[in-house]
């Protein structure tokens, strides 16, 4: 049962949580996620199957979009509701200051992850170390935020929606709002709305039936391997080509010249599919137009991952 499963993940349950339940429901042997959800966050949960799973390197460099609730005039360890407090202060500002705070965080910077979080230090995740007592700050890494604006205002409640780079943490957004308006600021509420091409409208709830009534749910809204990367242009080849891929031939221009090419610019990334069947994912090492003119045996696409079934 090869492709991927977009899921509505339910608050209160880990990703892994998720994954494991969509495992057992359709009895794939393999499954994972494309990008955690704390326990407290709802939305848009990508699960691949089987062969789905060597597409989550691709998935995983996708933007991401939420709509989160933050807490005014609350720090907690953990920079969520769900921590222990370690300050409080009535918050007194306007419409005004929370819109200029987060119009400011538009742009690339860097970001320091949430103590409790998966980011690994020594080979363990932060949050272990949080558990024993022992402080561990990580370093600081590259985020780019595209566009963030406030939607609701009732304080100390504040919704606001984001769209953000893969490892952005929304709870750590919220923790420099806090700093910067000087009342201190906690994650009370967060749903991902989008992740790269799929969105809540997409998503299947796992919550409610059970038995085989879930597992046909389930199993209806599998997304096939061939469609699971859209925004990848696809380029359709023949038999024999799509078993020489299997067999780990690498793309050569001669191969490819009874085909139209796609426009694309080197680096780009492609989907080659043989019938209804997602053979491989290519990235260009030259732009189309060049193709013609490169000597017959010149390597002009690498492959990235090939898949053996549809």
């Amino acid at each position: 049962m090869n492709g991927i499963i977009i899921i509505d993940k339910p608050a209160g349950r880990t990703s892994h949580d998720v994954v494991r339940e969509v495992r057992r429901t359709l009895g794939v042997k393999k499954a994972g996620h494309t990008g955690t959800l704390d326990p407290l966050a709802t939305g848009v949960l990508p699960v691949c199957l089987d062969e789905g799973t060597k597409l989550a390197q691709f998935f995983c460099m996708d933007m991401k979009e939420y709509r989160a609730t933050m807490l005014l005039g609350v720090t907690t360890d953990t920079y969520d509701v769900e921590g222990t407090i370690v300050a409080e202060e009535r918050p007194v500002v306007s419409r005004k200051d929370i819109e200029k705070a987060l119009l400011s965080l538009v742009g690339k910077r860097k970001q320091v992850p949430p103590p409790y979080s998966a980011v690994k230090h020594q080979g363990k995740p932060l949050y272990r170390w949080a558990r024993k007592g022992i402080p561990v700050v990580s370093p600081p890494r590259p985020i780019e935020i595209f566009r963030i604006s406030l939607e609701e205002l009732a304080l100390p409640y504040v919704t606001f929606e984001v769209v953000c780079s893969k490892g952005t943490y929304i709870r750590s957004i919220c923790l420099e709002i806090g700093e910067m308006l000087g009342c201190g600021a906690c994650l009370a509420g967060l749903r991902r709305t989008k992740s790269g091409f799929y969105s809540e409208k997409q998503a299947c709830c796992i919550t409610g039936e059970e038995g085989e009534g879930k597992k046909e749910a389930l199993s209806a809204s599998i997304i096939s391997l061939a469609d699971a990367l859209p925004d990848f242009p696809a380029l359709r080849i023949d038999r024999p080509l799509a078993e020489k891929i299997r067999q780990g031939y690498q793309l050569a221009a001669g191969a490819l010249a009874p085909y139209d090419i796609p426009s694309l610019d080197a680096g780009d990334m492609l989907r080659l599919i043989y019938d209804r069947e997602l053979v491989a994912v290519a990235r260009m090492l030259y732009r189309s137009e060049c193709l013609p003119g490169l000597p017959g045996q010149e390597q002009a696409m690498k492959i990235l991952r090939v898949f053996t079934g549809g």
